[in-house]
């Protein structure tokens, strides 16, 4: 299947066909496809579903290759409407659903959207929106498209699509400039689950997925719709934000087997009081990704789970997970190896590729699920897609056993004493205390204009600020590491300040 997913030709493929229509074909009609707040859909009833929503999309107007957006709760309606828009040949484009009013006008005017759906708790938001939109000829409210899929015919035919036509869109999380649509293709959905979700999760039809990240994320879409979808497994969707408690509560009712989530929100279940016992859950792999995960915090969830945290990483541009840990071969402290399919190389500030165990360097990722550009922004396009090649961003090492460890982004890597200072590793030896919760570290400058480390600290409830813990945190990373990476100051902080995908803002922390 890899072979077929990586050949280029010119035959007809579309991807919402092939992720439904291969459950049709194996007989699994009858099984449940997504079970959500409202309750459970089977495969049979997606695919009416996404035959409904391609011609209720075709009956607007809306013609290929135009965009919809979608900014709804996860729900069985999300997926229906995001695979009926690519069976017909349009473009759906997953808006974050935690963004402002002005973000979305930014968004829906870049992309041009045709129509527009919203889930109606969110509607408020979006007032006003329309008439800033030229092009945005619907605002449809989740109760409005269950009349529309109702009124469509049950049966729709697919667009003529070719693998390496336009499938969708996501756009970056937009924690420096302006957000970015990126551009995948239609081949690029099944490819991420026949590369990382069945060879190094060993994804099976007989799984319960959840995943804390949402369908508007990358990193969700793929644990939530594309992974379960390719094997003819059972997805929970969750509405509500992902704290702890509603976390909790899918864990023990639903039994998933496999379950996702984002270092931030794995620090926040290990911290609360109402953490189920091993007993009440029923899994068997667990994810970490968005951001590098602390090792100790990979080993307090095996300790009280009894299962592996699989730290990986992936990005908007390549779509999902392009390395990660194994499951029997974990690594604390690494993001693990390349996965099948996939090539990594690490590149120095002179754009030589680095060849030492250990020397840091940017990492860069050549793979058959690299996104073709950024809408409309052609020199960001040019300096991240380079040829085979797409830029991470990210800061890397690899041992010469060929584990890579995560050394922060390029952009927040820190000079000390001439030497670079991952501001990772000064929050991983952090959080080992037991008074941390969570930690970031930036750098700030000295009485001198030389830049040190400056840590903000998050405490664990039941801890109080002081001038006697900041030495001690102090001291505790000069014990864990070397001593010029220590903080020369610390700032205690209730929360930090992080995107809508969980991740750390540090630059909001520089200023």
């Amino acid at each position: 299947m890899i072979d077929h997913v990586m050949r280029v030709d010119h035959t007809e493929y579309n991807a919402a066909v092939d992720l439904i229509g291969r459950n049709l074909a194996a007989g699994r009609g009858g099984r449940v496809a997504f079970i959500d707040d409202a309750g459970a859909t089977t495969y049979a009833q997606l695919a009416e579903r996404v035959d409904r929503a391609a011609n209720a999309l075709l009956g607007l107007g809306i013609k290929r290759e135009q965009r919809i957006a979608i900014a709804m709760l996860d729900c069985a309606d999300w997926a229906a409407l995001f695979l009926g828009a690519i069976k017909a040949g349009i473009v759906p484009v997953a808006l974050n659903t935690l963004l402002t009013s002005s973000d979305y006008v930014y968004q829906l005017r870049d992309s041009r959207a045709r129509a527009l759906f919203v889930s109606q708790p969110l509607a408020k938001t979006f007032e006003g929106v329309q008439a800033l939109c030229p092009a945005l000829k619907y605002l449809i409210v989740d109760s409005q498209l269950k009349d529309l899929f109702a009124t469509a015919q049950p049966s729709a035919e697919p667009a003529h699509t070719q693998r390496d036509d336009m499938c969708f869109w996501l756009y970056s999380s937009g924690s420096t400039g302006a957000p970015k649509g990126t551009v995948h293709l239609h081949s690029h959905l099944v490819a991420t689950a026949e590369l990382y979700a069945k060879p190094v999760l060993g994804i099976r039809e007989s799984d319960v997925v959840f995943s804390a990240a949402k369908l508007f994320f990358a990193y969700g879409l793929g644990n939530a719709m594309t992974f379960p979808l390719a094997v003819g497994a059972t997805a929970i969707l969750m509405a509500e934000r992902p704290t702890p408690d509603a976390v909790f509560k899918r864990l023990t009712e639903n039994k998933p087997t496999i379950f996702y989530g984002v270092p931030t929100l794995y620090a926040a279940m290990l911290a609360s009081s109402a953490f189920p016992d091993r007993s009440k859950l029923n899994l068997r792999v667990c994810v970490s990704a968005g951001e590098a995960l602390p090792p100790e915090l990979g080993r307090r969830w095996t300790e009280r789970t009894g299962t592996e945290l699989l730290d990986g990483i992936g990005s908007t541009e390549m779509l999902h997970i392009f390395l990660s840990n194994r499951p029997g071969d974990v690594r604390p402290g690494t993001t693990g190896k390349p996965v099948p399919g996939y090539q990594l190389r690490l590149v120095d500030d002179q754009g030589n590729v680095v060849a030492k165990p250990g020397e840091l360097g940017e990492l860069q990722i050549s793979g058959p699920t690299s996104a073709i550009m950024y809408w409309n922004q052609r020199e960001k396009t040019k300096n991240t897609f380079q040829g085979p090649w797409t830029r991470s961003g990210d800061k890397y090492s690899v041992d010469k056993d060929g584990y890579y460890a995560y050394g922060g982004r390029s952009d927040d890597m820190l000079k000390v004493s001439g030497i670079y200072v991952s501001p990772v590793e000064v929050e991983a030896a952090l959080i080992t205390h037991e008074a941390v919760l969570e930690a970031a570290v930036v750098g700030a400058e000295d009485e001198n204009k030389l830049t040190k480390p400056k840590a903000f600290v998050v405490l664990k409830p039941g801890n109080s600020a002081s001038d006697t813990l900041k030495s001690a945190l102090q001291q505790h990373v000069k014990d864990k590491l070397a001593p010029y990476k220590y903080p020369r100051w610390i700032e205690f902080l209730s929360e930090l300040p992080k995107t809508a995908t969980g991740k750390i803002q540090r630059f909001k922390l520089r200023r």
